[in-house]
């Protein structure tokens, strides 16, 4: 299409449109705050800009995962201390009984108490964070054990499975974030068997077997010994959880700088390009509406 503006009509759109151009460039810079608001607007910069966004994304997720394991760690070795204060009340409980100077009324009462330290275990293995049984290993719906004083055996088989699961750190590695209840409180090495020690130290003292209280109570101390390498273990957890959650913060907050140096805009800056195409159009407009203009009767004379 051929144009009907002579060259200098031409010149001063151009100008105009580009004046106009850097005002609305700024004005929106300072409206979002954001310097690139379209792909065109940085073309080179938008997959640094979109892998930015995607890995501060991914380690928000991390860092959000992290707080959940938390909690179940922290509450796990919460509740084991408390089972290891049981376990050695159990062994004061079983010294009283096995010392040759408790009558049979005596040791009856002493069972009915170890019988309580056991309930008060089995609930403990039990234990659930935001509806999950933290001991049940992958088989989190399903309570670990169950308890009936009346029977022979009185602690039921272990009705979780196998601990898998992993906690990912904002660095990409990975770590084990708990155990079972069977490898806590029911080893199948019997004198590490915290369940079936202190079931044996119980009936020992219910049938009145003062020897046998006494050679049960080697097995419950063995048993308080392992209970406190589990407990161990969550600390050691907790430090991992703890570290990988700060490494985390810090990642979080060096790649917000680096979005924030890719797409932020820079607020001085826009004010004063604001400012300079606000003057430079106001200034165009003037000079334009000064020049005298031509009528048809200066083409005819």
């Amino acid at each position: 299409m051929i144009s009907s503006l002579d060259s200098a009509a031409q010149s001063f759109l151009t100008g105009l449109g580009q004046i106009q151009q850097r005002l609305d460039t700024a004005q929106t810079e300072l409206t979002t705050g954001l310097a690139i608001n379209d792909v065109t607007d940085a073309p080179d910069q938008m997959p640094n800009l979109w892998q930015t966004r995607s890995d501060l994304v991914q380690v928000q997720q991390v860092n959000s995962n992290l707080g959940q394991v938390s909690t179940e760690v922290n509450t796990a070795q919460s509740v084991l201390q408390t089972a290891v204060s049981l376990v050695e009340q159990a062994e004061t409980l079983g010294s009283e009984g096995a010392s040759g100077t408790s009558d049979a009324q005596s040791q009856q009462d002493l069972a009915g108490q170890l019988g309580s330290v056991l309930q008060q275990l089995v609930g403990i293995a039990n234990t659930t964070v935001e509806g999950r049984y933290i001991f049940s290993g992958n088989s989190d719906q399903t309570a670990p054990y169950s308890i009936d004083l009346t029977q022979t055996n009185p602690i039921s088989a272990y009705q979780g499975s196998a601990a898998t699961r992993q906690a990912l750190a904002p660095d990409g590695s990975t770590f084990s974030i708990s155990l079972t209840a069977q490898q806590i409180f029911d080893s199948s090495d019997g004198s590490q068997n915290v369940f079936t020690s202190i079931n044996n130290l119980r009936e020992a003292l219910l049938n009145g077997d003062t020897a046998g209280a006494s050679s049960a109570m080697s097995d419950v101390q063995s048993a308080d010994a392992y209970l406190n390498q589990q407990l161990a273990f969550y600390g050691t957890v907790q430090d991992r959880v703890a570290s990988a959650t700060d490494f985390g913060q810090t990642y979080v907050t060096e790649l917000q700088s680096q979005l924030s140096g890719i797409e932020d805009a820079n607020e001085a800056a826009d004010i004063t390009n604001l400012t300079q195409a606000q003057t430079q159009l106001q200034a165009a407009l003037e000079s334009e509406a000064s020049l005298p203009q031509k009528t048809l009767f200066d083409y005819l004379a």
